[in-house]
């Protein structure tokens, strides 16, 4: 019933809508930079281009074209791509795209592995002084906007853990973690120093064990270290967001101007994004051509469930659509392989739906993101 299920998405002949041309949006990324420079001549500060935007707004194309067009390199900023197998829900770049073009943090972890925006910007700065030292432009690009901030603006000055203490901490929620006692486990961290603990995240017990670590490597909570851009936005804080869903491609960022002249590098950074119900369009395309695919994200998910993960039992499996896939697998196994139309549309339903609310989430998350330019990935642009 399943195969029935994949045969019916495009009964009614809906067709993936073609991207626009991304030749203006080369040249407007290109032209930004260079003029930069040109304003200038005395900067010292090596350049790094950021781009980002919603799922399914293009950006990974806008970045391949600037790679070849300034002999870049790009670093992926996807809290997904970072794992061996999960191409096809990831929308990870193709081989032929990672011949033409290096990519840096692509394929670097086996799913059951954690991955932590302390991880990634130790990595992403290691991959950009790396790219910059061998005279070519590092490229930034993706959606997750943790990553983001942090790369850009530096991350908190948090304790490392000893390998004794993350040891220690490991064996305190171990046994619970086996028993997904969560509310225990999280009790025990309030008890030993951090009482935002109760709003992690359910399950999310990589962050549960992190909070534990600095509440015994330094006495304080995670909460007591300061954060970076909350500086920089104290600092640069001198123009109101427009939160109105009308602004998805309007906004422009220029309010942390003045206190990003104190960053490690020159940032210079896009916003790719289109009117919402054209990105909600194609983001439900997007979700049925991965079902489509001949080895596409259901394939993924059992993969992962076949190697003993289950979903939302750790970052990979937390994602979305794995997630999904995962659950609607479990079920069919449940049901000895067997599946209803009813049931797998409702899955294709519940992934469309978080894929939808996690750009809804990044739109609103990167209004308050001042550094960015946004660009309407939707039509030509004009300047």
């Amino acid at each position: 019933m399943i195969n029935g299920g994949l045969c019916s998405l495009r009964t009614c002949g809906s067709r993936l809508p073609c991207f626009p041309d991304t030749q203006p949006l080369l040249r407007a990324a290109t032209a930004s930079s260079v003029s930069g420079a040109n304003k200038k001549k005395k900067e010292t500060k090596e350049k790094v281009i950021v781009i980002s935007g919603p799922t399914g707004s293009g950006k990974s194309r806008l970045a391949m074209e600037l790679a070849k067009r300034l002999n870049g390199e790009i670093v992926s900023a996807d809290s997904v791509q970072v794992y061996q197998g999960l191409d096809i829900g990831s929308a990870k770049p193709s081989l032929n795209d990672r011949k033409e073009v290096p990519h840096h943090l692509v394929d670097i972890l086996h799913p059951s592995e954690d991955y932590s925006v302390g991880q990634f910007f130790e990595d992403a700065r290691q991959a950009t002084r790396c790219i910059l030292d061998n005279g070519r432009v590092p490229i930034v690009v993706g959606g997750t906007g943790l990553y983001l901030r942090w790369f850009i603006y530096g991350k908190p000055d948090v304790p490392k853990a000893s390998p004794e203490t993350t040891s220690e901490v490991y064996s305190e929620l171990a046994e619970l973690q086996r028993n997904e006692d969560w509310d225990t486990a999280v009790q025990l961290v309030v008890k030993a120093g951090d009482p935002k603990a109760q709003f992690i995240t359910p399950n999310d017990w990589y962050r549960l064990r992190r909070s534990l670590e600095i509440v015994k490597s330094s006495g304080s909570p995670p909460s007591a270290f300061r954060v970076p851009y909350d500086s920089y936005r104290e600092q640069g804080d001198s123009s109101s967001v427009d939160n109105s869903e009308s602004s998805d491609v309007n906004a422009i960022g220029d309010g942390m101007k003045e206190s990003s002249s104190n960053l490690d590098y020159e940032f210079v950074c896009f916003f790719l994004s289109s009117q919402r119900l054209d990105l909600y369009r194609l983001i439900d395309y997007r979700c049925e051509d991965m079902l489509l695919e001949r080895d596409g994200i259901l394939s993924e998910a059992q993969w992962l469930l076949n190697i003993g993960l289950l979903p939302n039992s750790n970052s990979a499996t937390k994602a979305i659509g794995y997630r999904q896939a995962m659950e609607y697998l479990l079920k069919c196994r449940q049901q000895g392989g067997q599946s209803s139309v009813r049931e797998f549309f409702s899955f294709l339903s519940e992934f469309q739906k978080a894929s939808r609310n996690f750009a809804k989430r990044q739109l609103t998350w990167f209004r308050n993101e001042d550094i960015y330019h946004w660009l309407d990935a939707s039509k030509p642009l004009v300047y």
